[in-house]
């Protein structure tokens, strides 16, 4: 059965879970959704999602140097208990993050968080390139749209893909953590320096 892009868009509203997982969850259920809810909620990252909107106070900061001392990390990673904060795999998750951020080098966490301005940049340049290729109209819009998903791949640290596994993103990696710990777990900021980069 053809699982169609509204099947998963359906599935993403049920259950708060990230469009890949969706789509293998639906392939895994042959297109039926209350199995494919189930499908999530057995792997536990349904209800990972669900804990999004719990308190995170406790967690890690981690710092990350790279290259000799030529790139330097900071990042804060935040869950719910002490407990969870002090345990080796959440601070193998904090340290794996520096190293992702240290290695991409992302704009910002999520989509959310992209500055304004940068992405109005990226789409007028998408648009203008897809223009003077004489592209019509109606087209340039999905091109731009392509383009977009895969500027949010490279710019956006929860989606880009896990330097470590790189058939997993970073959310994934994320909402595993969350179903084995049983709490909300958050990255929260980070700073990347690079030698000799000016803040400009």
């Amino acid at each position: 059965m053809e699982i169609t892009a509204s099947m998963v868009k359906d599935l993403r509203e049920k259950t708060g879970v990230g469009m890949m997982d969706c789509k293998t969850a639906l392939k895994e259920c042959n297109g039926d959704m209350e199995k494919a809810v189930d499908y999530l909620r057995k792997k536990g990252i349904a209800t990972a999602q669900k804990r999004g909107g719990r308190a995170t106070s406790a967690g890690q900061v981690q710092a990350y140097i790279h290259g000799g001392g030529k790139i330097g990390v900071l990042v804060e990673v935040n869950c719910e208990t002490d407990f969870t904060g002090k345990t080796d795999d959440f601070s193998e998750f904090v340290k794996d993050v520096a190293m992702q951020i240290a290695a991409t080098n992302p704009v910002a966490i999520d989509r959310e968080h992209v500055p304004a301005d940068l992405l109005a940049r990226e789409k007028e340049i998408y648009a203008t390139q897809a223009k003077e290729s004489g592209k019509p109209d109606k087209v340039i819009e999905k091109i731009v749209e392509g383009k977009l998903a895969k500027f949010y791949s490279e710019a956006c640290l929860l989606e880009q893909p896990f330097v470590k596994n790189t058939d997993l993103k970073i959310q994934d990696v994320l909402n595993e953590l969350m179903a084995k710990t049983g709490e909300n777990i958050l990255i929260r900021r980070f700073s990347r320096f690079q030698l000799g980069e000016s803040d400009e």
